[in-house]
């Protein structure tokens, strides 16, 4: 599974994209484009991989991800099942940051949105939005021409004066990636997001990134400003936390699901990094 260019581009006659998009899972690979994508979830629930977030997302989640930051929303195993009826569907825009020309956005009266634009290279999950914004962006999907693109920069206007947000992307990660530059991690990334609940050695990750263990490691926490052992600890973690608060299955279960061979080492290594025990975790969300 390798990081793939995917080409968003636009039509002629259109400065930017926004479509429906509807299936039994959504588009299960690591990916990257020189577009802004912006992402409403109407239905479905899962993870989405940001650089080197991990987030869940479900019905009515918005999303702003920046151009070339490697992302890929990946819905449950269930969704992937034969018998499965489920369906995931969103909307989702794909835009460049000089859509509506080279110096539009530079203007006075645009900064804000530029400074949004900037800040979307973290990726952006908002949080708390009204329903009206959310019925707007619904709504994008019926409108052409001016109309579409004046309710589009309404609706940046309102996202990018909005105080609820949550920055998902860490600063090491993005200092430090660049498509060109580290190939050899590319592909690290989206093995680990797609086998996380597996035992991963680093050995077998040094030899996808074509190194030998150690100078795999030295690379990786330059990089990332972790460990490979703890990043990795920070994606099954994120993930069993989805789980617990979605009821998917006992402690012990999700132990499992997530990687962990035996229950006490799961409870001690979450305990780690979220500061209370799975157990305590759920009742503090409740």
């Amino acid at each position: 599974m390798k990081l793939h260019l995917i080409d968003r581009s636009t039509p002629q006659n259109a400065s930017f994209t926004a479509n429906i998009h509807e299936g039994s899972h959504f588009l299960k690979i690591w990916h990257y484009h020189a577009e802004l994508e912006f992402v409403l979830i109407l239905k479905s629930e899962g993870m989405c991989f940001v650089g080197d977030a991990v987030e869940p997302f479900s019905a009515g989640d918005v999303f702003l991800i920046g151009k070339n930051t490697p992302h890929m929303w990946l819905n449950g195993e269930i969704y992937f099942e034969e018998d499965s009826t489920l369906t995931a569907k969103s909307v989702a825009a794909h835009f460049k940051e000089d859509f509506l020309g080279n110096h539009f956005f530079e203007t006075p009266e645009m900064k804000h949105l530029a400074e949004l634009f900037e800040k979307a290279r973290f990726g952006i999950k908002f949080l708390n939005l009204e329903t009206q914004i959310i019925e707007e962006i619904q709504g994008l999907i019926d409108l052409d021409g001016f109309s579409k693109t004046m309710a589009f920069l309404n609706i940046m206007n309102t996202l990018a004066k909005h105080d609820g947000y949550k920055l998902l992307v860490s600063s090491g990660f993005l200092n430090a990636f660049q498509v060109s530059k580290h190939k050899s991690l590319d592909d690290v990334y989206a093995y680990m997001f797609k086998n996380f609940n597996k035992p991963i050695s680093l050995d077998e990750v040094a030899k996808i990134a074509n190194m030998n263990s150690s100078a795999f490691s030295r690379l990786f926490k330059r990089i990332n400003g972790k460990t490979y052992s703890r990043y990795l600890l920070e994606i099954r973690i994120g993930y069993a936390c989805k789980l617990l608060l979605e009821n998917k299955g006992n402690v012990s279960e999700i132990c499992y699901d997530v990687g962990f061979n035996n229950v006490s080492n799961f409870n001690r290594q979450f305990k780690f990094l979220m500061g209370c025990s799975p157990t305590d975790y759920v009742k503090s969300h409740l």
